[in-house]
């Protein structure tokens, strides 16, 4: 596998251009990520940098633009949130160490080619998650936009002191709060692609707070404040016995929902640019990405759907795109950066809340009560659990909700698909000559006819089918429409043909091929049947059945006799 991204040179000034649209939009949200985390400004301009030029050296989308992103932000937070509050001198040290630990489990996603996998969720689920990250992020904004600290304890503890911080707001910075939102609620959609509105926004806010409110202290109480130029601090990775649990829990959820985040960017990416990408590699290049960025200080990142959208219009269709913007974020933090100390606070808390209001799936909220009620509490469920409760356990326990709906679903399809039958009725497509042969059989031959995937929940199925008919001397298992068989399945199928052979019966099985009969030799089925009652013909089998009936019954076959309709 090539360890690189291929970077052409033959779109250089659509890359270029869509690199440097993009930086402009990530400076802004990379100073509000960074701000939200509680990780600082900076972390989240090296996060910007680190985790763009990385991820667009070895990722596998060659237009994805990778940067903090707010479901990764949600996550940094509660990370550093906990691990300060149990080690205050090296809480913070060790969150970098959970971002690099969820590098290195992306890495290994991505090794073991699990690319394909991961997004494989049921919308509704991704739906509840994305739209329960959207309410953390505006319920945790709200504080800072109104101009107060945000106080411990998540959302419950946002929810719990809300009385004491509306009591307390401060009218000088909401307002700030509350100009920012207005630029980006109803900045004019033509001048989106010359100028992104969240950078107007940054600008205009904090002209405002310096000039015209200036008298009121704000530039003292609730900026950025001052941020170094130069190189990043190499953080060596700390670890804490107490801790190493929990870090270990969150660095695996934070690359899991690095890797959705992520993928589910390339998707976009890949429908506006009719290209492919490659996930595993993507998972890899990320992981690589977040890992250097864990020993530099930066938050955590992934694919950025804004940023990739406004690079793709733009022009960029390379990696030399992620590059450019990388570099031109590099040149704002070595040679600009005092010049952001005096951003307002309240300026990227509104920033965030508008992000947040946006990752809520307003569009499917809307109309999910419409499609199922199932489905509905699915999505509910899995908001208030991303909520209230932890990210992991609301994918965990979405997933397995929609995995028991949909196999009830099957289930009750596949059941129909299950046929046992002792004479010619209209349940399953048969010749003349089969119908004939079940006529002339009397009942004594049950055909056991089995069509499409027999997963576990067909198994019930299987065991009341053959149990309903107790009456006949031989079983013919009909499996030539079955292209997958589970295991619980081939169980109640080896059940029903040993109960057949424990009572003195024959057993035929017909259309066992390929994997279908590889499960049934594994599970030792093979050696209960002759080798000459596997048939490759479900009217040979039926023709075999009848003779064997009639062996049972006294009767001499004679081949001028005409029981086979084969032969009449």
């Amino acid at each position: 596998m090539q360890i690189t991204n291929q970077i052409h040179f033959r779109n250089v000034q659509g890359d270029i251009l869509g690199g440097l649209t993009a930086a402009v939009v990530a400076l802004p949200m990379a100073l509000a990520f960074g701000i939200a985390s509680g990780a600082g400004a900076s972390a989240g301009l090296w996060g910007a940098i680190l985790v763009g030029f990385f991820a667009a050296l070895f990722g596998g989308t060659p237009s994805l633009i990778s940067e903090p992103t707010g479901p990764m932000t949600v996550i940094v937070t509660a990370v550093i949130a906990g691990l300060t509050a149990n080690n205050p001198e090296n809480g913070l040290a060790m969150a970098f160490t959970v971002v690099i630990m969820a590098g290195v489990f992306q890495i290994l996603f991505g090794v073991l080619r699990l690319g394909r996998y991961i997004t494989m969720l049921p919308y509704n689920v991704i739906s509840g998650f994305m739209t329960g990250i959207g309410v953390i992020l505006i319920f945790l904004r709200i504080a800072p936009f109104i101009g107060q600290e945000t106080p411990k304890g998540g959302v419950l503890g946002v929810i719990q002191n809300l009385p004491t911080l509306i009591t307390n707001i401060n009218p000088w910075e909401t307002l700030l709060g509350v100009i920012t939102l207005a630029i980006l609620f109803f900045y004019p959609r033509q001048l989106k692609n010359v100028v992104p509105p969240q950078l107007v926004a940054l600008v205009i806010g904090t002209a405002i707070s310096l000039t015209l409110l200036s008298g009121f202290e704000i530039r003292t109480i609730a900026t950025i404040g001052e941020i170094t130029p130069g190189l990043p601090n190499f953080q060596m990775p700390t670890f804490s016995p107490e801790n190493l649990q929990l870090m270990f829990v969150n660095s695996i959820v934070l690359g899991i929902v690095g890797s959705i985040d992520c993928l589910l960017t390339c998707l976009v990416a890949d429908s506006l640019t009719r290209t492919e990408h490659k996930s595993n590699k993507e998972l890899i290049g990320q992981g690589i990405a977040n890992v250097i960025t864990g020993l530099c200080g930066g938050i955590a990142g992934a694919g950025a759907t804004t940023a990739t959208v406004v690079n793709i219009q733009a022009g960029g269709r390379t990696a030399l795109s992620g590059i450019s913007r990388a570099l031109v974020l590099l040149i704002v933090v070595l040679w600009a950066a005092p010049l952001t100390s005096g951003i307002p606070l309240a300026v990227l808390a509104g920033i965030v809340l508008k992000v947040g209001i946006n990752i809520i799936d307003w569009g499917f909220l809307k109309r999910v009560h419409k499609i199922s009620w199932k489905a509905a509490g699915i999505v509910y469920t899995v908001v208030l659990l991303t909520v209230f409760v932890d990210l992991m356990i609301a994918v965990a326990v979405g997933v397995f909700i929609a995995n028991i709906l949909t196999i009830e679903r099957l289930d009750e399809l596949q059941s129909n698909s299950v046929k046992a039958i002792t004479d010619a009725d209209d349940q399953i497509v048969l010749t003349d000559e089969e119908k004939q042969l079940l006529d002339l059989a009397n009942g004594r031959v049950l055909l056991f006819h089995l069509s499409g995937p027999m997963i576990f929940g067909v198994a019930k199925a299987i065991a009341r089918e053959h149990s309903a008919i107790a009456n006949y001397d031989v079983l013919i298992v009909d499996l030539g429409e079955v292209p997958i068989l589970g295991v619980t399945s081939s169980l109640a199928i080896e059940n029903a043909i040993q109960e057949a052979i424990d009572a003195g019966r024959q057993v035929i099985v017909v259309g066992a091929t390929g994997k279908v009969k590889r499960r049934l030799e594994k599970l030792g089925i093979a050696g209960l049947i002759p080798g000459h009652h596997w048939m490759g013909d479900r009217l040979t089998a039926l023709q075999e059945g009848f003779a064997l009936v009639r062996e049972k019954q006294g009767y001499t076959y004679d081949e001028t006799d005409k029981p086979f309709p084969s032969l009449s």
